[in-house]
């Protein structure tokens, strides 16, 4: 029986008995020592604000209270240290987002967290999030878009999208909002294009609340148009893409996830091969881009021809 279970064992047992419960009874309930009792007692009483009492006349332990619960999160230590760093993304990714809600369970984590044999509060200062490449959207309206989504509200945007540097007017029903290599998306069913489209939260200028409700759309159909294909561009899937990365790259690559479809095997002569579905090329161009010699685009041949265009513009520069 491990720390976490005596604990809750205790709890149980304490919980259900009117009456001070011997120490002696207590030891054989939870199979431990004298010691192992009373630091059990004393991290129930330190870190859970436990009631416990002993009663000297009865020689026995008890509720003070009947009312008591033990708190509704129960982490093993390396749930504890997945969470803490959970709330550290949150609080970098977008600082100042919840901070008055989650107060009260980041005094929790931390309280959990600062006993002996889960570091005593090192891990603050030992867990470092290095993000790259993150634009900021602006917070108020970060929580109104996250309000609305909650809440099924339509919302009212004025949008700057930066492939055409153009300033648009949509009204939208939000569906999901998306952490993506650190920047903040929106899903969203746009009623001027009757259709779905994916806005990112940094280029939204103003946003305003509306009194209608929300158009839901199934998650089936999310699911189909946003995760089909490779990146964060939704849309049926047109293209599969065939990437074959040198053997000193491809142990990086063979480790990774790209799309749940993706399909990959290793060549006779060291190389690494992936094939994936696309829609839109865009991120899929600038990802190959990055790999510079370590990948060749096999097919289709228009994504290879863009890609060697690229190149070779690239390459002219530094004559």
């Amino acid at each position: 029986m491990d720390r976490m279970q005596r604990i809750f064992k205790l709890h149980q047992i304490l919980a259900a008995r009117r009456y001070p419960v011997p120490r002696a009874q207590l030891e054989a309930a939870l199979e431990c020592s004298r010691a192992s009792l009373t630091r059990i007692l004393a991290e129930m009483r330190d870190y859970f604000d436990a009631p416990i009492e002993f009663d000297p006349a009865a020689g026995g332990y008890k509720y003070s209270r009947d009312a008591f619960e033990l708190p509704g999160l129960w982490f093993t230590p390396s749930e504890l240290l997945a969470l803490s760093a959970a709330q550290k993304l949150l609080a970098e990714a977008q600082p100042g987002l919840l901070d008055h809600q989650l107060a009260p369970l980041k005094a929790r984590i931390d309280k959990l967290l600062g006993q002996e044999h889960l570091g005593g509060g090192e891990l603050a200062h030992r867990l470092k999030i290095l993000r790259m490449a993150a634009r900021q959207p602006d917070t108020r309206i970060f929580q109104t878009v996250a309000g609305a989504t909650a809440q099924r509200q339509r919302l009212k945007i004025e949008y700057h999208g930066r492939e055409r540097n153009a300033i648009s007017q949509r009204e939208i029903s939000p569906q999901r909002l998306i952490h993506y290599r650190d920047n903040w998306y929106l899903d969203a069913w746009c009623h001027q294009r009757d259709g779905l489209r994916n806005f990112a939260l940094d280029r939204i200028r103003v946003v305003k609340t509306l009194a209608q409700p929300a158009s839901d759309i199934p998650d089936t159909d999310l699911d189909a148009h946003y995760t089909a294909t490779y990146g964060i561009f939704g849309g049926p899937a047109k293209h599969r893409a065939t990437l074959r990365f040198t053997p000193e790259r491809a142990r990086w690559i063979a480790d990774e996830t790209w799309h749940p479809d993706q399909q990959d095997r290793w060549l006779a002569d060291g190389r690494f091969e992936r094939r994936l579905p696309y829609a839109d090329p865009r991120e899929l161009i600038l990802d190959i881009l990055k790999y510079g010699p370590d990948v060749e685009v096999v097919e289709p041949p228009k994504l290879r021809n863009e890609i060697a265009d690229r190149l070779r513009n690239a390459a002219a520069q530094y004559k």
